[in-house]
């Protein structure tokens, strides 16, 4: 890169994190996020920007389905949502545009970005092994270590349903193929506790109550019971032991709260300094001690409650690459019986 490029992103960037110049107008953020945190986020940007952030919120079907019936018309700047194969669902229904950003370019892994620029990954959310510490002195360290015929009776993991099992089979098929994508997930089914059954903290539960020793979960779950109390679960973080699994390998597969500008956004220069501004520092640190995640931008300071779960080196494939392989992974999961 050239000195004089290099200024020219280094300046754009500062702006953007430092002071970014008052703006006119709004933006229309349709938002599947449904945490009240975030309100802090858009207040930040308009006292920083002076842009108004008009929101919606709704699950991600009703976004798709209202954006594509608005058409031409829609009023939305910007859709946020979590989870690879959500964003990629938006991208392949025409739902975001590509966008040309220095500061987006410099601030977000490449691999945490769609192949063509059209979303971009903001707070990463890994998925990882806990376990009962009292009751298992060896637990997995790899996913491959879930399909051990060891572990037999031992596992609590969502419905194949779930974003994040379909986006974690889907990156385990872009690493090792079909087929032992298959035979993974077979053992999986084969090694499980109990059914499918409830969200990632009803599997942290499931170790409280003795139901199973291993649960496979998001960290922000339990990130969330250090911060605050959680039901059934922040009293008993005691005999909870995790691991990061593949630190020897490949790293640890990560989900993503991620956004795109809209294909038709009225509010086009206003949507891309909204995107920007997600990457800057304030907003990173945000993502970690609002909602317990992990901040996309390497560098930034963790909460304490992230903290405590430690640092950990991530799968660096492409979420391009694993969300080519989800329709695949669905198939898989209906041939293994995984429910």
């Amino acid at each position: 890169m050239s000195s004089s490029k290099a200024r020219l992103m280094l300046g754009a960037l500062a702006a953007v994190i430092a002071a970014p110049a008052f703006a006119q107008g709004e933006i229309n953020l349709y938002s599947s996020r449904h945490y009240d945190t975030d309100e802090a986020l858009y207040a930040d940007f308009t006292a920083a920007t002076g842009i108004t952030v008009n929101r919606i919120e709704g699950n991600d079907d009703e976004l798709l389905a209202r954006i594509e019936a608005e058409g031409a018309n829609s009023p939305v700047d910007v859709f946020i949502t979590v989870d690879t194969s959500r964003l990629v669902r938006a991208k392949d229904r025409g739902i975001f545009q590509p966008v040309d950003s220095a500061v987006l370019e410099a601030r977000i892994p490449a691999y945490l970005q769609d192949s063509d620029n059209q979303w971009f990954g903001f707070s990463q959310r890994a998925r990882i092994f806990f376990y009962d510490k009292t009751e298992l002195a060896d637990p997995p360290r790899t996913y491959a270590d879930l399909a051990d015929p060891r572990f037999k009776g031992q596992i609590c993991i969502r419905s194949s349903t779930n974003t994040y099992n379909q986006t974690l089979l889907a990156s385990i098929i872009a690493h090792a193929g079909e087929e032992a994508a298959r035979a993974w997930a077979q053992g999986v089914v084969d090694n499980m506790a109990r059914e499918p059954q409830g969200g990632d903290t009803d599997q942290l539960k499931a170790i409280v109550s003795g139901e199973c020793d291993i649960a496979v979960s998001n960290t922000y779950y339990f990130a969330r019971a250090i911060r605050t109390s959680v039901d059934g679960l922040s009293d008993h973080l005691g005999m909870f032991g995790w691991v990061f699994p593949d630190q020897g390998g490949n790293g640890t597969h990560v989900n993503i709260s991620g956004a795109g500008v809209a294909a038709n956004a009225p509010n086009r220069d206003n949507a891309i300094l909204f995107l920007e501004y997600l990457a800057g520092d304030a907003a990173q640190e945000h993502f970690s001690a609002g909602n317990d995640e992990y901040p996309a931008v390497p560098g930034v300071g963790l909460s304490p409650s992230v903290a405590e779960l430690g640092l950990f080196r991530s799968d660096a494939i492409a979420l391009s690459d694993v969300a080519a392989n989800l329709d695949t992974a669905v198939q898989i999961f209906n041939e293994v019986g995984w429910k």
